[in-house]
């Protein structure tokens, strides 16, 4: 709880600090995204163009899109579908895109105590949670990772809590998760684009990527100015102009090819470049 006040308020003070930039542009975005470098990768590039600064909050998709309601950030990258379309429809976002998309996928300890390796995830997630002694590490944020877990869990009407696993929530990002799961020898569902990136750095293995709807959908939203004060509006939409444009798009097919033999997104159908 400490940890989380301390996070909530350097957030705080940097959107203070920020509100009265000219040339400035805040977008809140999820872990994966930062984790897997893409931003890393593409800011620098809008900068470099438009001469806007942009600050990134990376935190959970449920973090992001309260800032943003909130009109503490001028654009989202998020990838939850329900959260966004409540955010679009109640007006508090003027535009929507889906952008690219990878699969989530459940990665574990190599020596796979539970036998899950190989099984349909939902089926991989009951033997997890049939199987006394095996450990998962959960995000237990409001990421759209978490999100889809929890999903997972209710398909098999199964509480992981009250089930023979042992339950870790890490209330961490993406890439903690992973390391954290790698340490104590757990499972954990993560994203694609975040485990490839990362995997050279863990003991853990895939364990389970088939299964129904595990397409893991970005999304670009842009933050109502008349609705919200305070808001960089036209920084926002140069930057979702720019996100949106066959170049950004193709820069993001591309990305992780050259670093890892295969990209870490896929394009949207209606966004190719």
């Amino acid at each position: 709880m400490i940890k989380r006040f301390l996070v909530l308020t350097l957030i705080f003070l940097f959107l203070i600090s920020s509100c009265a930039e000219a040339n400035t542009l805040i977008i809140a975005t999820t872990t994966s995204l930062q984790d897997s470098g893409l931003l890393d990768f593409l800011i620098p590039k809008f900068e470099s163009q438009y001469s806007i600064k942009v600050k990134t909050l990376a935190v959970g998709t449920g973090e992001a899109i309260a800032l943003g309601k909130r009109g503490d950030a001028d654009i989202l990258l998020v990838h939850n579908k329900e959260m966004e379309l409540e955010l679009l429809n109640s007006g508090f976002a003027s535009k929507r895109e889906e952008l690219f998309y990878n699969y989530f996928i459940l990665v574990g300890p190599s020596q796979d105590p539970a036998g899950a390796r190989g099984l349909d995830i939902e089926e991989a997630f009951r033997k997890i949670a049939t199987t006394s002694g095996v450990m998962f590490a959960s995000r237990g944020d409001k990421s759209g990772t978490f999100s889809k877990e929890k999903n997972l869990w209710e398909k098999i009407s199964i509480n992981p809590e009250k089930a023979s696993l042992i339950y870790l929530s890490t209330g961490q990002g993406m890439a903690e998760t992973l390391r954290i799961a790698s340490e104590k020898g757990a499972y954990t569902l993560t994203d694609w684009g975040t485990w490839v990136t990362q995997r050279k750095t863990l003991s853990l293995e895939v364990i389970s990527r088939s299964g129904d709807d595990l397409e893991n959908t970005y999304s670009v939203l842009l933050m109502n100015g008349e609705k919200l004060s305070g808001l960089h509006s036209k920084e926002a939409s140069l930057f979702y102009s720019w996100i949106t444009s066959p170049e950004a798009l193709k820069m993001i097919e591309n990305f992780g090819v050259e670093n890892f033999g295969e990209p870490l997104f896929y394009l949207k159908k209606g966004s190719e470049s």
